[in-house]
């Protein structure tokens, strides 16, 4: 069978090119869009990540030349239609977890940084400026921190976290059985006695734009907002809002909600159009990653491998174990 990937970076052949002996496999570095279907001309299956949108129009078109199955190279699938997949009986198929704790890994990263503001002391020291001053954080141990969404990645975030020695409060319309180190509360709740918020949930139509306007008046002042799940669950435009009064006092986010016009290239050479990211960009409390949670070894190579054996149990005539449509 072939496949063609798109979105791809070295990393990805890397970790994708040791299955050559089982599939034929085409990588395209451009995202799939409406000006670059045609690359997907032929194929009947294709391999696409967070920022290639497959609007309906798109599968159609891809379904009238052939296709028969999209393998999601991640969690999170709120860039396909889903119903229009259905419609076509083009099989949606995804990785519903790979190694959960290098997220939450990731976030805790944000946090200690942000805190402790590691990045500005390393840039000082290099510059020969071993001052402490304006360096001053606080300690995380019997700090509450909140966390919004407690799957498998929200739970690994939160056992990190109890570790450390914090609080724990959580929120999610399905509580997590496995996660008795938590206590669960409501929303307003975990809002306001939280000293951290994390966000780990995914994006629908019920949580995009979870942290808004009325949202951040519910916080604690000086609160620190995490946010390493997709960048729609905040807006950006009320969370700025939020930093320049001083109710937001740090900020950590390695998604963004117009990502997919920045994240995953190189624009050192050029002028970045996106005034939002800009404004982020221009505050001493705000860190910004680019959609990196997910790069270790080990999470790499576990998509690659549920890609592969999801694209195996198709091509094999076998029940899909993580389609979604």
């Amino acid at each position: 069978m072939n496949i063609a990937f798109f979105s791809t970076k070295a990393y990805d052949k890397e970790s994708f090119d040791r299955y050559r002996s089982t599939f034929d496999l085409t990588y395209f570095e451009v995202p799939l869009q409406e000006h670059t279907l045609k690359l997907a001309e032929g194929f009947e299956a294709i391999c696409v990540f967070v920022n290639d949108h497959l609007t309906a129009s798109i599968i159609n078109q891809l379904a009238d030349g052939g296709l028969k199955i999209i393998a999601l190279r991640c969690a999170g699938f709120n860039n396909v239609d889903l119903d229009a997949a259905r419609n076509r009986g083009v099989k949606v198929v995804r990785v519903p977890a790979y190694s959960p704790e290098a997220v939450a890994e990731h976030a805790l990263a944000l946090i200690l940084a942000l805190n402790r503001k590691t990045h500005k002391a390393y840039n000082r020291v290099r510059e020969g400026n071993f001052s402490l001053e304006r360096l001053m954080g606080f300690n995380l141990h019997g700090k509450t921190i909140g966390v919004i969404g407690t799957g498998l990645i929200g739970a690994a975030f939160a056992r990190t976290m109890q570790a450390l020695g914090c609080r724990l409060l959580a929120y999610d319309v399905v509580e997590n059985p496995d996660l008795p180190l938590a206590e669960y509360v409501k929303m307003e709740e975990l809002l306001g006695q939280s000293d951290v918020i994390s966000l780990h949930c995914p994006l629908t139509e019920a949580t995009k734009y979870l942290i808004r306007e009325e949202t951040i008046a519910a916080m604690k002042d000086g609160v620190m907002l995490i946010n390493t799940s997709r960048g729609g669950l905040i807006h950006t435009k009320d969370v700025i809002e939020g930093l320049k009064t001083g109710k937001i006092g740090y900020l950590g986010i390695d998604v963004y909600e117009q990502e997919e016009h920045l994240f995953f290239r190189d624009w050192s050479e050029q002028i970045i159009q996106d005034d939002l990211i800009g404004r982020l960009m221009s505050f001493p409390n705000v860190l910004i990653t680019a959609h990196q949670a997910f790069l270790t070894q080990e999470a790499l190579q576990q998509i690659a491998s549920v890609t592969i054996q999801n694209l195996q149990e198709y091509a094999e005539g076998r029940h899909l174990k993580n389609q979604l449509n």
